[in-house]
């Protein structure tokens, strides 16, 4: 372990960042990591417990092996501590920017930091492993200890995977390092799908994703942007695909979001948060105008998470002049409810960036709990406010009208587009989402697998990074009869 007292004389500390009142002024990553001092310390806190659950079924779902590079990085063992870290994870630099960490959920050292019956001066915190996580691989990419690692044989066999998110990246590199040759289609412009256009630059800087393509690259993916496999002809032919590839890999995500059937629904100025999101960061890589923009508007949120948050944070940073964030759930508690008891991940309040933000710009939090939108108000086909009712104690209890020039909806997503499971003929499960069960992710198309949010429906990088371990594992299986390949203990078992 780290230090045997160390979580006895060390409290918790995370990285922090840059003042609210600054960092909306620009797109640019506001994170200010922890010096090597402070890690060290953060990893002495690290108690090696004899049941990690921070790697368990209830924490990281890749099985990071925390206690291990916790102690090398307390013992200054930087390099090692990066070896370990990417045995199990594929991308540490994405996750330790956007996962919100059910390791540390389950930490044990965390067992009573959100336990209502634990007095608060005897509770104790939750290493910080997230950030020990974060610091550890952007060290291994500065001291240039990451490099390509191109297969040493070829298999002459080829795969094709459809989605360049994080299933479909993770797998991609894991069966081009078995020695098969893989190319990856996206059907967007760039290639990285929800870690490029569905998280904002200020939470995941897309130099990054671009560094990690152009290591797969050169690793021997190709990738070919801008081609739906949707549409007949050309490089990208679902039908064809078939026959001029030994396997097929579906990891497209969920990219069909929840709508809000409601009265006024089809009023101007009521668009999918991930339109806008994509629209956004386009033009901070520097593409034109976003034709959807919260400059001088009034905007509102509907839908909590992460994308609802980060639909605030760009907005307060394209310049609206009001943010409100509605959520349908009540406000959860500070603590740990009866039924939500350690290790699982907690339900508790808390404030993301983005509500930060607005505090510091207009003086209160911008979220308003258990409210329910009836219709839209419009003039001249423009949306012009939000019909609310409160769902306050489980009754109606009154209703409201919010100003609202912009609305984002943020609901979440119900699973893939049904022209992808048209494409290939692949059946849909009971939830709407590729049909396909683990440990052999193969649909019912013979060569045909799928993995990550299309397969298991909307879910965090981290699951999704595990999805592709696992299905690399089972497609190189497929092909080859045998694997050397890892996948985490969730993902090679029924």
């Amino acid at each position: 372990m780290g230090k045997v007292t160390g979580f006895k004389e060390f409290p918790r500390k995370t990285h922090s960042y840059e003042p609210a009142s600054e960092r909306t002024s620009h797109f640019h990553e506001f994170s200010r990591p922890l010096g090597e001092g402070a890690l060290a310390e953060q990893g002495a806190r690290c108690m090696d417990c004899g049941v990690p659950f921070c790697q368990s079924g209830n924490g990281c779902p890749i099985d990071n092996l925390i206690p291990e590079w916790n102690d090398l990085v307390y013992r200054g063992q930087w390099r090692e501590a990066s070896e370990r870290l990417h045995l199990t994870n594929n991308f540490p630099e994405f996750t330790g920017r956007v996962c919100p960490a059910p390791c540390e959920g389950a930490c044990v050292l965390g067992m009573t930091e959100l336990d209502a019956a634990v007095p608060p001066d005897q509770r104790t915190a939750a290493v910080a492993i997230k950030s020990i996580e974060c610091a550890i691989v952007d060290r291994a990419f500065e001291e240039g200890w990451l490099v390509p690692e191109p297969a040493r044989r070829r298999t002459g066999r080829r795969v094709a995977i459809v989605g360049s998110g994080p299933a479909g990246l993770t797998a991609a590199q894991q069966l081009a390092r078995a020695g098969h040759a893989v190319t990856v289609f996206e059907r967007d412009d760039r290639i990285g799908g929800l870690l490029t256009y569905g998280i904002p630059n200020m939470k995941l800087d897309k130099r990054l994703v671009e560094r990690r393509v152009d290591q797969l690259r050169a690793e021997g993916v190709e990738f070919l942007a801008g081609t739906d496999v949707s549409l007949t002809g050309g490089p990208g032919d679902a039908r064809s695909m078939r026959s001029r590839f030994d396997a097929v890999l579906l990891a497209a995500g969920a990219t069909r979001a929840r709508d809000l059937d409601v009265p006024g629904r089809e009023l101007a100025g009521i668009e999918p948060a991930m339109a806008y999101l994509t629209a956004a960061t386009k033009h901070v890589l520097g593409g034109p105008p976003p034709a959807i923009d919260a400059a001088g508007k009034r905007v509102v949120v509907i839908g909590g998470g992460d994308t609802g948050t980060d639909c605030i944070g760009t907005a307060l940073r394209q310049g609206a002049t009001s943010v409100v964030n509605l959520e349908i759930r009540p406000r959860p508690a500070a603590t740990r409810a009866a039924g939500n008891p350690w290790p699982e991940w907690p339900q508790v309040f808390r404030v993301d960036y983005g509500h930060d933000e607005v505090a510091a710009a207009f003086g209160a939090d911008p979220r308003r709990f258990a409210v329910a939108t009836t219709h839209f108000e419009g003039r001249d086909g423009r949306v012009t406010g939000v019909a609310l009712r409160s769902l306050a104690d489980g009754e109606n209890v009154a209703d409201a009208l919010l100003p609202a020039d912009l609305v984002l909806l943020a609901m979440g997503f119900t699973g893939p587009e049904s022209a992808l499971l048209d494409a290939f003929g692949v059946r849909a499960d009971a939830r709407s989402n590729v049909a396909a069960k683990i440990p052999s992710f193969l649909t019912n198309v013979d060569g045909v697998f799928a993995a990550g949010d299309c397969r298991r429906g909307q879910s965090l990088v981290v699951t999704a990074i595990a999805e592709g371990r696992g299905a690399a594992r089972a497609i190189d299986q497929w092909l080859m009869g045998d694997t050397r390949l890892p996948a985490p203990a969730a993902m090679s078992r029924a």
